[in-house]
């Protein structure tokens, strides 16, 4: 589901390294990344809040930014 404002399932296992919710939620509050928790009881994690806080968005910038000296 890429491009959707939250992360998948498969991306929070991924982020966290954790299977079960109840892990996922307290390895997530160790790494300061914000998360709420439905009434359905998955863990809910928005895209933007993880790329800000591990830095993505800055790294982006700086690599669009860079000249292409191919295109010479």
């Amino acid at each position: 589901m890429i491009g959707s404002m939250f992360l998948s399932p498969e991306e929070l296992v991924e982020l966290t390294g954790r299977r079960k919710r109840d892990s996922q939620a307290q390895t997530l509050r160790a790494m300061g990344i914000e998360h709420k928790v439905r009434a359905d009881g998955k863990v809910v994690v928005l895209r933007r809040h993880v790329e800000q806080e591990l830095g993505a968005h800055g790294r982006a910038a700086e690599v669009e930014a860079m000249p292409d000296w191919s295109a010479a």
